[in-house]
């Protein structure tokens, strides 16, 4: 769709939030819909967002999808996936899946109109404490994994043990999304 081509190239869409405690800038799911709404204008486009709350292997999980349809009909469409803590501490269980859609709505926009996180602390961790890095043998056991239900499991057994940290979630997001 060469519309969308349009858009992605045209698209600025800065990091004006800033984190005080980790010290980065960010930009969150509504400052890309405030720089994409006069590029949709402009190209003759409509996009919608879309949530749907699944269970894989006991773990909930939000998928957005995000849909760009031009003048003409035409589509596109992008999923990404986050996993929902309900139990995250000083989060009630709105938050917890307010936070996951979020999350999960930033990244299919991401995937959609080509921004590039690679410097966000999302993908770097550098805002994370030393300790939360992940033990490659998790992580190794999380690339392993070939089913979304086997996937779940071992979700859960390290949920049980307390080894989940905000990196090996991540992890479990970007692994359940290619299965």
């Amino acid at each position: 769709m060469e519309k969308l081509i349009q858009i992605q190239s045209e698209l600025k869409a800065p990091k004006n939030q800033y984190n005080s405690f980790g010290k980065y800038k960010y930009r969150n799911c509504e400052d890309i819909l405030e720089a994409l709404k006069p590029l949709l204008k402009k190209h003759g486009c409509t996009l919608t967002i879309s949530d749907d709350i699944t269970e894989i292997g006991g773990v909930l999980v939000c998928e957005a999808r995000a849909i760009i349809r031009d003048d003409q009909g035409r589509t596109i469409e992008v999923a990404a996936s986050a996993g929902i803590d309900t139990q995250r501490k000083g989060m009630d269980i709105a938050q917890s899946f307010g936070a996951s859609s979020s999350y999960a709505r930033k990244y299919a926009l991401n995937g959609l109109f080509l921004i590039d996180d690679t410097k966000d602390p999302d993908h770097s961790n550098k805002h994370e404490d030393p300790k939360e890095e992940i033990d490659p043998t998790i992580l190794e056991q999380i690339n392993l994994m070939n089913s979304k239900e086997e996937l779940g499991n071992y979700f859960r057994q390290l949920q049980k043990n307390k080894l989940l940290t905000e990196a090996v979630k991540k992890a479990f997001t970007d692994k359940a999304a290619t299965l």
